[in-house]
């Protein structure tokens, strides 16, 4: 039996699309959600202008695969950190909440389309998988349902009220936070 082949094609279109979410995000956090257009992505991303145009089918396509890419990739890191036991989990959380807010532009664009999800349904499947590994790590340090879902909310309130600020909460602040709503 032979390996399929890999067409070179499809590695370089899932590359392109690959650059035009980045490209997409990059707009998103500087300019809005209003900034982003198949030839403004395509600029920013150093493709020809017909590149988004081909690859999504229309702006809320492009939105929804930068949406879906920014959720899954924040989910993927809360289980990682989930499925730790021990006392090292929930500094390593803080700190990842720090960096996180310690650099606004990629959280700036995933406040604008977490934003957009709440106004459109069928967005939310991504926002789902976030709060979701949320409650994981929660349930990893808490039995108590009312402190989970504190927790998913009071995480997306910390990152939000870090973007206010001149100076983002530390990981130590975080930790306390953390801690007293968890009851640890």
């Amino acid at each position: 039996m032979t390996e399929p082949s890999t067409d070179g094609r499809l590695a370089k279109g899932e590359q392109r699309k690959r650059e035009l979410i980045g490209a997409t995000l990059r707009i998103v956090a500087r300019d809005g959600v209003s900034g982003v257009s198949h030839r403004t992505v395509a600029r920013e991303a150093g493709l020809p202008a017909t590149a988004a145009a081909y690859h999504f089918r229309g702006i809320e396509d492009l939105l929804t695969a930068a949406l879906t890419r920014c959720m899954d990739e924040d989910a993927e890191r809360m289980r990682v950190l989930a499925a730790e036991t021990g006392a090292d989990a929930l500094p390593k959380f803080a700190a990842l909440l720090a960096r996180v807010a310690a650099e606004p532009g990629h959280l700036l664009a995933e406040y604008e389309l977490y934003l957009l999800a709440a106004r459109e349904p069928k967005l939310r499947e991504s926002t789902d998988r976030w709060m979701a590994a949320l409650a994981e790590f929660a349930r990893g340090h808490t039995d108590d349902p009312v402190r989970v879902e504190m927790l998913v909310g009071l995480v997306d309130g910390l990152l939000l009220q870090g973007l206010l600020r001149d100076e983002p909460p530390t990981a130590e602040r975080f930790e306390a936070i953390l801690r007293t709503a968890l009851g640890s």
